[in-house]
């Protein structure tokens, strides 16, 4: 179990997959934190401030969403991967589309994962545990540069 608590940030701006996310990640069993931003602006705001201060904000992952409003999951995944220091952190896509153009474009972005959401509360259950399992348990995550 890791030493410290995870960060994790939720870019989700539907408050029903949100609330269903935060509920199943405190099923989970490990130590974390869940930061919520509801929108693209909010999640460039968020993340600049993490580049400011990241002892304070750095996200261990990001969980993405595609359909957001003010700035789309695109722009976003750009502006991370763009970033001299942010770029390093994993982002997960997590979207309702399976088309293979939007998979082909966060790819070229550089997302690290692509997950088309799953329809059941038991889907999502089990998506966050394989999440848990591989980004959280099995691989090293790298840290800022203070």
């Amino acid at each position: 179990m890791p030493a410290k608590n995870i960060e994790v940030l939720l870019i989700e701006d539907s408050a029903v997959d949100a609330r269903l996310t935060e509920r199943l990640f405190g099923r989970l069993n490990i130590p974390h934190r869940l930061h919520l931003v509801r929108d693209g602006e909010e999640a460039i705001k968020f993340l600049e401030k993490t580049a400011l201060v990241p002892e304070k904000y750095w996200p261990d992952l990001i969980l993405l969403d595609l359909n957001l409003p003010r700035r789309s999951g695109y722009e976003v995944l750009e502006a991370i991967k763009k970033h001299p220091s942010l770029k390093i952190i994993p982002v997960i896509v997590m979207t309702t589309s399976d088309q293979e153009e939007d998979i082909r474009r966060c790819y070229e972005l550089q997302a690290n994962a692509y997950i088309t959401k799953p329809d059941s509360l038991h889907s999502l259950l089990e998506t966050l545990l394989a999440i848990e399992a591989f980004w959280l348990r099995s691989v090293k995550l790298p840290s800022p540069k203070f």
